[in-house]
């Protein structure tokens, strides 16, 4: 069938393109889709929901639920809805998880993706965002992390990530299909519709957060021993809203050729420490932690290099600052306590 556009006119439809976004019931493809929305694009969200939530879904979207193996359902939104552009974001992106069941990784995240490629390549569909992962890198050669480093995953989540992106390449060579691969840091933060719910939570600041909000008892810091400057791991936080727009620059690219670029804010990235003391200063409330070992893999730094795309594109990340991170996440959070059915938009 058809799918129909809520609240978008016909000159929004002359002046906007129809966009298909992958994933887009999850955190950050309900965020993308939000995005895409305010610009005056149109969005079909394609999602099986084994992660994401139908409430999450903008109302002015367009759902479908399926699954990226179902070539035949995808081929049937790409032609039905004339399709420009994809934004592919339907990942197993648990590290841990890929660890111990890399067999559901590379089925998800490779052969699902080339089950996509091969319904845009079929379909006439040469544009496609691609939602990718510092996890690329493994352990950097050097901070920040620029895109030039090798790339040497330490995990089946960043191989899985990484064959996808090596099969865009080819494609783009025998096919035409142009394409631009983001590799995220570490999104965080929230708009007043859409927040992070993952079921397992496996991020720092919702773990945090949870706990100020008496929902877990304490948060864990893996390791105190690091050589950083308060002991704990540093890592590079971006808002959401910021990712999110990034990739709508990045469809402005893709007429022209195809690249990757790393998104984070850079700087001195923020330690373990230093987000749960902001969050205590956020909160207004203790937030009880518990030290723990090290865990195997974890690098001292990752911080990420994204001069590439605001040369070239003029991204400039607005909502960097921690404290704004944190406060959007926890007034999402307070406002939807369990989950997303406790607001109706």
């Amino acid at each position: 069938m058809v799918i129909r556009f809520p609240g978008v006119n016909a000159w929004a439809r002359e002046k906007s393109m129809r966009i298909l976004v992958t994933g887009g019931a999850g955190y950050i493809g309900s965020v993308v889709t939000e995005e895409l929305i305010n610009a005056g694009h149109q969005a079909v969200v394609y999602d099986n929901l084994s992660y994401g939530h139908r409430e999450a879904v903008h109302p002015s979207a367009a759902f479908v639920k399926g699954d990226l193996l179902d070539g035949e359902a995808l081929r049937g939104v790409l032609r039905e809805n004339e399709i420009e552009a994809v934004m592919h974001m339907a990942a197993f992106a648990l590290v841990g998880e890929s660890v111990t069941h890399p067999a559901k990784y590379y089925q998800n995240n490779l052969v699902g993706g080339l089950s996509l490629l091969n319904a845009m390549r079929e379909c006439g569909v040469k544009r496609l965002v691609f939602s990718s992962t510092c996890a690329t890198y493994g352990e950097p050669a050097k901070v920040p992390i620029d895109e030039s480093l090798p790339n040497n995953p330490t995990n089946p989540y960043g191989e899985s990530k990484l064959a996808f992106e090596r099969a865009l390449k080819w494609f783009d060579s025998a096919y035409g299909l142009r394409y631009a691969s983001l590799r995220y840091f570490n999104a965080a933060g929230a708009t007043e519709r859409c927040g992070e719910m993952h079921d397992p939570e496996t991020h720092l600041i919702p773990l945090v957060l949870q706990t100020a909000a008496g929902a877990r008892e304490e948060v864990q810091i893996f390791g105190d021993d690091y050589p950083t400057r308060d002991g704990t791991c540093v890592r590079d936080y971006i808002h959401i809203v910021d990712l999110a727009r990034a990739h709508i620059l990045a469809l402005g690219i893709l007429d022209e050729r195809s690249t990757i670029y790393n998104l984070g804010c850079g700087g001195d990235g923020y330690t373990v420490r230093e987000v749960i003391d902001t969050a205590r200063e956020v909160t207004g409330r203790e937030i009880k932690v518990r030290m723990a070992p090290r865990r195997p893999g974890d690098p001292a730094v990752l911080v990420a290099s994204s001069e590439k795309i605001k040369r070239e594109l003029g991204w400039e990340p607005q909502f960097q600052d921690l404290r704004v991170i944190i406060q959007s996440a926890w007034d999402w959070l307070v406002a939807h306590p369990i989950g997303f059915q406790v607001k109706k938009w």
